[in-house]
């Protein structure tokens, strides 16, 4: 009878996970090259694993694409002063697939987008309290309209969870031409 039990918790956790599937006929469609393509700006939280804030931050953004590659720089403001830079290199590959690398990302992002949704996964560096930690990223982006995404990424080590950063993205106007 445990066993039975144990069987039936592990497969009500693994259906009830979410994939890209749960987001087909979604619209509107995230393409990360029209998303990330101009200024933008974010805002975000970083939680611990109890679920408690721990820090703030603003950043800014900046993606330029030709074709089907991209670089996205962004800067990081948090609360504490701390500032923090990366450049993703980005490939929009086939069927709304991405790959990304940074220099503090140890293993490429990779994943794709379907409707509203995209999702990859990836692991990066992190200095905690003095030491570099090999955080991996289970990184989801939901597109709410044309200018508007919403970014929840949850950071496990060695499996277990270590936190959340949820940050609200907006892309900027782009300057009108002066003639």
């Amino acid at each position: 009878m445990q066993k039975l039990g144990l069987t039936l918790l592990l497969l009500s956790i693994v259906g009830c996970t979410t994939t890209l599937d749960d987001y087909t006929n979604t619209h509107p469609q995230l393409e990360l090259d029209s998303f990330f393509n101009g200024d933008l700006k974010a805002w975000g939280i970083v939680q611990g694993r109890s679920g408690k804030v721990i820090r703030t931050f603003t950043a800014e953004l900046n993606g330029q694409w030709e074709g089907n590659q991209g670089i996205l720089d962004e800067t990081f403001i948090y609360n504490d002063g701390e500032q923090q830079h990366r450049s993703w290199n980005l490939i929009k590959l086939e069927n709304g697939r991405y790959s990304g690398t940074a220099n503090d990302v140890l293993t490429p992002a990779n994943g794709g987008t379907n409707g509203i949704a995209m999702n990859w996964q990836y692991s990066v560096l992190l200095e905690v309290d003095g030491s570099n930690w090999n955080i991996s990223f289970d990184d989801w982006m939901y597109l709410v309209n044309e200018n508007s995404l919403i970014n929840k990424a949850a950071l496990t080590k060695f499996g277990f969870k270590v936190g959340e950063v949820t940050l609200f993205i907006q892309k900027l106007p782009r300057p009108k031409n002066s003639d």
